[in-house]
């Protein structure tokens, strides 16, 4: 990848036009940024074309004004030669910290005033300065809690505010997802590969992965803004997950690892649980509902294991699909 002079490398590209567009307000500069087909798939929507990034992010500054995006990471791979029938390209798994006032209406109703914070990964793919395939989850439970709603209520309202059940916004499943230009799988660190084999073996149902890999002091980020530390914490959250869905298929969909100067060794996993809600978890009791969840994980190892992890999905959109699955 070439750039302009503005730019030192990939990460600090993605860190900038992402200060750039969002903060300093340069919305236009995503014609230059964005392929005009790019497809965008968060858990509550498929978007295409960047004509609709930019509505989408006009309506969010509307919203919220004031909004911040830290860079937290970039865990970041090169395409492989002949990935796609060419090279040259990146993806980039950005993690980012960001803070919002709710001053305006819009999506997450009348505005409150309220100040939020949460996190979002984004794995986007890039060729030259062009970003033209995008996956984005924001911590929806984190916002939704703190403007007073609880995820399922929000869920619930959303559809209603959208018309009802026949013509509201579908949440991305494998039948609405749409094929973009990447097809790469990330590369082949080892750190990637052994995060993916933990998030593998819990998904497996092997619990025991989680005191024999994390270190006893490990810190946990989850979704809905919540902080955790310790195996028992890691144990509480994977186990309410997959208890919720434990016929569904777990698919490592994107790897990657990375060594690099001044940072502990580091992966980035994007992966899905795509099946049937038919057991008793963190989504309460079993509908029958089918259900597609999209989720991202960053993770940094230490001396006595996993010390760090990150991982988000969206709740208010597995709500939203349970919802339309029974009414």
């Amino acid at each position: 990848m070439t750039y302009s002079n503005r730019w030192k490398d990939f990460p600090d590209y993605i860190i900038g036009i992402t200060k750039e567009i969002w903060e300093d307000r340069g919305i236009a500069t995503l014609d230059e940024y964005y392929s005009a087909d790019i497809p965008v798939r968060s858990p509550g929507s498929v978007v295409r074309g960047n004509k609709g990034v930019v509505a989408a992010t006009m309506a969010t500054l509307a919203e919220f004004p004031d909004r911040t995006l830290f860079g937290e990471d970039v865990i970041w791979s090169a395409d492989g030669p002949g990935e796609c029938d060419r090279s040259g390209g990146h993806l980039s798994s950005h993690r980012l910290l960001s803070t919002a006032t709710h001053s305006g209406d819009g999506v997450y109703g009348n505005a409150t005033g309220k100040r939020l914070t949460y996190r979002i990964i984004a794995d986007c793919h890039a060729v030259g300065q062009t970003i033209d395939d995008e996956w984005l989850i924001r911590d929806q439970g984190a916002i939704v809690r703190q403007l007073g709603w609880e995820p399922k209520a929000y869920a619930a309202d959303l559809i209603a505010r959208e018309g009802g059940p026949e013509t509201c916004v579908k949440p991305l499943t494998p039948a609405n997802d749409v094929e973009g230009p990447y097809c790469g799988r990330g590369n082949e660190n080892e750190w990637g590969a052994k995060y993916a084999d933990i998030l593998g073996r819990i998904m497996a149902a092997d619990l025991a992965a989680i005191p024999r890999e994390y270190d006893r002091a490990c810190q946990l980020e989850y979704p809905g803004g919540v902080t955790g530390h310790s195996h028992g914490d890691a144990d509480r959250f994977w186990m309410g997950l997959r208890a919720s869905f434990p016929s569904a298929e777990f698919k490592v969909e994107h790897v990657i690892g990375r060594d690099d100067p001044l940072m502990a060794p580091r992966a980035a996993v994007r992966w899905s649980l795509w099946g049937t809600h038919d057991g008793w978890g963190v989504f309460g009791p079993p509908t029958g509902a089918q259900v597609y969840v999209l989720g991202a994980s960053h993770a940094e190892f230490g001396p006595w294991g996993l010390r760090r992890e990150y991982t988000l999905y969206d709740e208010t959109a597995v709500w939203k699909q349970i919802l339309l699955s029974t009414g």
